[in-house]
């Protein structure tokens, strides 16, 4: 996947996108680049087939990566060493090689179909996070609104593409979109709750309410409300972060997202369970793998109960 990347002439000739490709690591079953081909696989495909799908998936999320933390101010981003100028530029080329690393899709057909949709989940991300960047987040509706225009259109593109290169007819490459869709929100959910409760604080403790739990304390009724909006002014101050970070579990936030969790990862089956793949069993353990976390989360406030049982 890699390789069809650097491939690309400009991409070969530019240093530092060939060392941010290099340096990229892989995470079975998590990294995204690997959503076309589990979708192929599924498809009954061998999933070499899914390479360009998977290469347009790794340039559109290095893209977003990228142009994302610029947008939070993020302390680890790239563009503190390169400058924002030059990171946003270079954020441009991976959004191109997306589109570019589909070239090679024999079927013409196949191959427009897959760069519309890769066209269309840029345009639909770009708004998401143009309204993620500029406005504060008004309650949880408003938070959902967010999330379900930024999230989504990746993951169910990831999905899509593999399909759609495994031979899928477009209406169920579009089922698995819907699928793909699903697992986004669950994925920013479980993002939410992974940087709320980790040290030091991160960028979502500049702009809580874009942040689900920290949304949940600042705004449900528990009677130590005040206390952790004060505390959260101050989470660069470790203290502080520890006392907040307390509250997010007694004040039931925690609880909350672990719940609407396990209601996501419910619904990414039953959108599953309606789809007719030759082989479900490569997406069916993916969605699982995606509970590990809740499973950690678990195991750290005592509860030793695997997530994937209370599905059932």
């Amino acid at each position: 996947m890699k390789e069809r990347v650097l491939a690309i002439p400009a991409v070969a000739a530019w240093p530092e996108m060939v060392e941010m490709i290099e340096r990229a690591t892989h995470q079975e079953w998590r990294s995204l680049w690997d959503y076309p081909f589990i979708a192929c696989r599924a498809m009954g495909q061998d999933e070499a087939a899914a390479v360009p799908g998977a290469a347009a998936v790794f340039c559109s999320l290095a893209s977003i990566h990228l142009v994302d933390d610029i947008l939070d101010e993020d302390d680890r981003g790239l563009y503190r060493t390169l400058g924002s100028g030059p990171t946003a530029n270079m954020a441009l080329a991976f959004q191109a090689a997306a589109l570019q690393a589909l070239d090679g899709v024999e079927s013409a057909e196949t191959r427009a179909l897959a760069q519309s949709n890769v066209a269309a989940m840029a345009l639909a991300t770009a708004l998401g996070q143009h309204l993620d960047a500029t406005r504060a987040v008004d309650g949880e509706e408003d938070y959902w609104k967010v999330v379900h225009t930024k999230t989504p259109p990746l993951f169910g593109t990831a999905l899509f593409l593999g399909a759609l290169l495994g031979g899928a007819e477009p209406e169920m490459a579009r089922q698995m979109e819907r699928l793909g869709g699903a697992m986004g929100v669950f994925i920013q959910v479980s993002d939410d709750l992974s940087d709320a409760l980790k040290v030091p604080a991160g960028a979502d403790w500049r702009r809580r309410t874009n942040n689900l739990p920290i949304l949940y304390a600042l705004t449900a009724d528990h009677p130590e409300r005040e206390e952790f909006a004060r505390l959260a002014e101050r989470a660069d101050d470790v203290a502080a972060l520890e006392e907040a970070q307390r509250i997010l579990l007694r004040s039931g936030a925690v609880s909350y997202c672990a719940l609407k969790l396990i209601e996501l990862s419910r619904l990414a089956r039953g959108v599953l369970d309606r789809i007719d793949l030759p082989d479900p069993e490569p997406v069916r353990r993916l969605i699982e793998m995606q509970l590990k976390p809740l499973d950690h989360l678990f195991h750290s406030v005592g509860v030793d109960t695997p997530a994937a049982l209370l599905l059932d």
